[in-house]
């Protein structure tokens, strides 16, 4: 059951890791207008990428910001929660799944 739990986990990172990446393509094709910003599923889209990434990017966001410089549009947030999201991965990986097996 225990390593059910771990698979489950790290199965939901994985997918999580695709949203977000799917979300920083969608925010580049956005801001370079390769697609219509006017198409309702367009929007749809873009809002449910943006609801499923922005509860974790925000609070990163904020303490760039409050760290770094203003960096003319560079928006380095993703990958800090990809640094996070692979250091969550290894400690499920190398701690939590010995200790349950």
């Amino acid at each position: 059951m225990g390593l059910t739990i771990i698979q489950t986990l790290l199965y939901a990172i994985g997918i999580y890791k695709w949203i977000v990446i799917a979300a920083i393509v969608f925010s580049w094709l956005y801001a370079f207008n390769v697609i219509n910003s006017r198409n309702q599923f367009v929007g749809m889209i873009g809002n449910a990428l943006y609801q499923m990434t922005e509860p974790l990017l925000r609070p990163i966001r904020k303490a760039l910001g409050n760290i770094l410089p203003n960096m003319g549009g560079l928006d380095i947030s993703p990958i800090i929660l990809f640094v996070i999201l692979f250091f969550i991965e290894s400690l499920i990986i190398n701690v939590l799944a010995p200790a349950i097996i």
